[in-house]
């Protein structure tokens, strides 16, 4: 990690750690409002249409799923841009002394006419096989792990943020190999190789464990972590004292 910042730094200065900050802070704002408002809402329609079910972590599990699935969906193509704009002097480099892409809508542009529709949700599969999951795990585990927070508790800052952060680092540990598969297929055609292209989650995963190793997989996990942890233990802090800030019924009370 320590090498790619001072290399980073050394090439492209204090902005190169910003790339593509405009279309992720463009993106993860509509992309958290839709997750977190469509969790709720899936669980109202759920509860409604079959009072009589089980509530407990099997729904917590399929709630979390559906809503990260609606709000990938709505964003992908944000997500697409970011990636693209991240990595492409990483990947390519210069072009004549010209970045490839000069910004969101120039990247969402050239995509578009490179690939259509299709070529702004390539990599979209391995998106919401990674989604289904994590979103899915993450929301499981932070609501089981605030069920054993004793009574006098529930209402801590702290432990919230400590579900939050377990939740967050569960959720990423078992779905990462998804998200590089994700990544390597959205910046495949900034590369010249001649490799074969990845098409398909799963032929893509193969080949990049077959050509890189399978520790490709998981390379980037732990400094993941320093993002992925605190950016979920906020998240769901933030979402729970909004929730009672703006006097949302509780779980309990909905079912």
């Amino acid at each position: 990690m320590s090498g790619s910042v001072r290399r980073i730094a050394k090439t492209e200065g204090l902005l190169g750690f910003y790339r593509g900050n405009g279309a992720s802070v463009a993106r993860i704002i509509p992309y958290v409002d839709l997750q977190y408002m469509s969790y709720e809402e899936y669980r109202r329609l759920f509860v409604q249409a079959f009072p009589n079910v089980w509530k407990g972590p099997t729904l917590d599990l399929m709630e979390g799923s559906l809503s990260g699935g609606t709000a990938v969906l709505f964003t992908y193509p944000l997500d697409l841009i970011r990636n693209k704009l991240a990595y492409q002097l990483n990947v390519l480099g210069m072009v004549n002394n010209e970045q490839v892409y000069r910004g969101i809508s120039d990247c969402l542009s050239k995509t578009y006419k490179e690939g259509g529709i299709k070529g702004i949700y390539r990599g979209v599969a391995p998106t919401l096989f990674g989604i289904f999951p994590y979103a899915g795990l993450k929301f499981y585990f932070y609501e089981e792990m605030k069920r054993h927070v004793p009574e006098d508790y529930k209402k801590s800052i702290m432990a919230k943020l400590t579900c939050g952060s377990v939740a967050g680092l569960l959720g990423q540990t078992f779905t990462y190999f998804l998200e590089v598969v994700r990544r390597q297929m959205q910046v495949q055609n900034l590369t010249a190789s001649e490799e074969a292209e990845l098409k398909g989650t799963m032929r893509s995963m193969v080949l990049i464990a077959q050509k890189q190793g399978w520790k490709t997989l998981f390379s980037g996990l732990s400094i993941n972590y320093i993002k992925v942890v605190p950016s979920a233990a906020i998240g769901f802090t933030v979402y729970d004292t909004m929730k009672s800030y703006l006097r949302v019924p509780s779980r309990d009370e909905v079912d």
